[in-house]
């Protein structure tokens, strides 16, 4: 029933059609931080997604380079108003756009950058306790397997609908 109910409020949420703008689309104001330096890593710009009341995950977005010589991977994390915080891709299967977690994490190669980004790869709050509104900011960590764990502001904003079709996301909201 509740991976039902994730399809269902995931399939209609807000996402962006183009990955190209998806970045000065939905960061706007949040666009202004400055980044959160940990080991090599700088990480830009984080926001979570808007929720509509009793909607069992959410979406986080940010982007990580990686200054070093060495990749890094980003493992997961962990924020108090989800039971699990999940690295997720998506990709399309024949006409439906489907999400999974990448096992063993997302790879920042050294001297590079990754963007997790709505329609892309993309931070999964699982069985959040309560909805996240607009303008509200929350406590997440993240956990790098080499730079270790950071703490950062997640500002709540609303991600605009540029339409999507059907979307299938398997396995959100299921307890692991």
């Amino acid at each position: 029933m509740l991976a039902v109910l994730a399809k269902i409020v995931l399939a209609s949420a807000p996402l962006l059609s183009s990955l190209s703008h998806a970045g000065s689309a939905s960061h706007g104001a949040n666009s202004m931080q400055q980044a959160v330096k940990i080991g090599d890593l700088e990480i830009e710009a984080p926001y979570a997604r808007a929720t509509l009341p009793g909607a069992p995950v959410s979406g986080g977005y940010l982007k990580i380079r990686n200054t070093g010589s060495q990749s890094d991977r980003l493992l997961g994390g962990t924020a108090d108003f989800a039971r699990a915080v999940e690295v997720h891709e998506m990709a399309m299967d024949g006409e439906v756009m489907k999400m999974r977690e990448i096992a063993g994490g997302l790879e920042i190669p050294a001297g590079g950058e990754v963007v997790l980004e709505p329609g892309a790869v993309h931070l999964m709050f699982m069985q959040i306790a309560e909805q996240l509104k607009e303008g509200e900011v929350r406590k997440v960590t993240l956990r790098f397997e080499k730079a270790g764990a950071v703490e950062l502001d997640f500002p709540v904003m609303q991600v605009e609908r540029a339409g999507h079709g059907g979307m299938g996301h398997s396995g959100h909201g299921k307890s692991n």
